[in-house]
């Protein structure tokens, strides 16, 4: 008796040959000539119904199973399919990658490289270096009696320098580097990449952004100077370039792919939202150019996450439109940036947060005030808003928030989108600057638990500069000298000072006439973070 299903021979199609009968891995198959391809009716095969049909990528096996009663038929069809395919797949694998391997027809695919770009942008990557004098000083030549036995004590001299890169931005000669790399420089020179070296004045510093902006002193010529690129249109995965002076042996060049956009736990600057690359940077990078294939700059690259000191494929960059609101204040001949300011205090998501708000991920900023007749008390924005997106850009956290809105120009308005009720609301925001007040900024120098505390007179604009509570006022520390008085006291900056020795300070004036008075203790009251401190120093 024939255990086995009859094959049946393939008719023939609009001229097409006949099916023909192999044998494969044991197994007896018709194989279906390619010129039938998909689509050809099945009605046409008449299969019986316990016949199986398996198509197969290019080729399909129309196989008949074996029938007997006891079952192990079946079983020996499997295995013997399952070496069929074992020798089928991989061939017609093979001849696939067969195909997309070849050697090069011409000798321009042999010649691809990133050189047209490097010549494009390489003249306007510069190197900056910055020397300043420091005082070493022995703090026990501070005693009269040490001094009279030992002689001497005068502080000696010393000159730090940094090396760091730049970029030339403008053809008349100005360059964006890093605040970091010029920080207290007393001397700037640039040198281009053509060996010329110029000095620099600094037209502007932002310490916010770790940006810093440049002038060459007394030229005349037009410098070769690069475009700047939008930084929000990169992508995951676009490759990039990196241009700077590592190790100060050079001007070098590395490529890399972006690795991240809208890194925000990074925690260099006060405006957290980096590119991450894995395009090589090392020290002496800092404030080099990172630019497209298209070679347009897309950030100004800052520091790299590294357990030896070296590169270890985790570099950061400022993005561009950061570095181009820079760059408009200080065309506009501002010394300082000056930024849109929303007049809200946002507060971060957490997981519990997004569970009482019955959110399905814990993303956006929660306003948590609003300052009186702010931009965003105008706009209607309430306490309890979420905010959620900027001009239509997502917002994911307060981080992404603050570069979005920091980026806008100023004039016009941008559209914040908050969730309130369950649904979105557009708000227009006008974009201005922070109200400013005279800050009368001084540094005290009598005797007391401030000397060497630079102060200012507080007002909105300083407050936001300083992440602050807008509506906060008095006198707030700006800045507290290494080595003084003050630092050994714990001031930081951002300090609020309330009260000193039971005088209420409102001005700068007042705490300058308070120290003057001198005092064997001294009972200080001032606001950190929120919380109000109080504390008696003796002297």
């Amino acid at each position: 008796m024939n255990n086995r299903a009859p094959f049946f021979p393939l008719p023939r199609l609009r001229g097409e040959g006949k099916g023909l009968l192999r044998s494969v891995a044991g197994i007896e198959a018709f194989i279906l000539p390619k010129s039938l391809g998909e689509g050809a009716p099945q009605s046409v095969f008449r299969l019986p119904k316990r016949a199986i049909a398996l198509q197969i990528p290019y080729r399909a096996f129309y196989i008949s199973p074996i029938r007997c009663g006891n079952g192990f038929g079946a079983m020996r069809m499997v295995l013997r399919l399952i070496a069929c395919l074992a020798v089928v797949v991989p061939a017609l694998s093979a001849s696939a990658i067969a195909q997309d391997v070849r050697v090069p027809s011409s000798a321009g695919e042999i010649r691809l490289s990133y050189a047209p770009v490097v010549k494009r942008v390489a003249p306007a990557v510069v190197n900056v270096y910055a020397a300043r004098v420091v005082e070493n000083r022995v703090p026990m030549f501070d005693d009269p009696i040490f001094r009279r036995f030992f002689g001497g004590g005068s502080p000696r001299e010393q000159v730090q320098r940094s090396l760091g890169s730049g970029v030339i931005v403008d053809p008349s000669g100005l360059v964006v580097t890093n605040f970091h790399v010029i920080e207290n420089a007393d001397q700037i020179k640039i040198s281009l990449a053509d060996k010329r070296e110029f000095e620099a004045d600094i037209v502007l510093k932002d310490q916010r952004s770790d940006l810093a902006v440049l002038r060459l002193k007394d030229v005349r010529e037009r410098f070769a100077a690069i475009d700047l690129g939008d930084s929000d249109a990169l992508q995951v995965g676009d490759v990039v370039l990196a241009l700077g002076n590592p190790f100060g042996v050079g001007q070098t060049v590395t490529h890399g792919i972006v690795s991240a956009v809208a890194r925000t736990q990074v925690g260099i600057t006060d405006y957290q939202f980096f590119i991450q690359t894995d395009a090589a940077i090392n020290p002496g990078n800092s404030g080099g150019a990172l630019v497209d294939l298209g070679g347009r700059l897309v950030g100004i690259n800052t520091a790299i996450f590294s357990r030896s000191g070296g590169s270890q494929g985790i570099g950061f960059a400022i993005p561009a439109n950061m570095v181009r609101a820079v760059i408009a204040s200080a065309q506009g001949g501002s010394a300082v940036v000056r930024r849109p300011w929303l007049g809200a205090k946002l507060q971060a998501i957490t997981p519990e947060i997004a569970e009482s708000l019955s959110l399905k991920r814990p993303v956006g900023a929660l306003v948590s005030s609003v300052a009186a007749k702010s931009p965003a008390a105008r706009a209607g924005m309430r306490t309890g808003d979420l905010v959620v997106s900027v001009d239509g850009q997502d917002v994911d956290d307060v981080n992404a928030f603050d570069y979005r809105f920091a980026t806008k120009p100023l004039g016009g308005q941008a559209h914040v989108g908050v969730m309130r009720g369950g649904r979105e609301v557009k708000l227009a925001v006008a974009l201005e600057t922070a109200p400013e007040t005279p800050r009368e900024e001084t540094v005290i120098k009598a005797r007391s638990p401030f000397l060497g505390a630079k102060v200012a007179n507080l007002s909105p604009a300083l407050a936001d500069e300083l992440r602050l509570d807008t509506e906060s006022k008095g006198v707030v520390v700006t800045d507290v000298e290494n080595g003084s008085t003050a630092q050994s006291f714990g001031l930081q900056k951002g300090d609020i000072v309330l009260a000193l020795n039971s005088a209420k300070i409102e001005t700068t004036q007042d705490l300058v006439r308070a120290v003057s008075q001198g005092s064997r203790l001294w009972r200080l009251t001032i606001q950190r973070g929120g919380q109000q401190i109080s504390a008696v120093f003796g002297g």
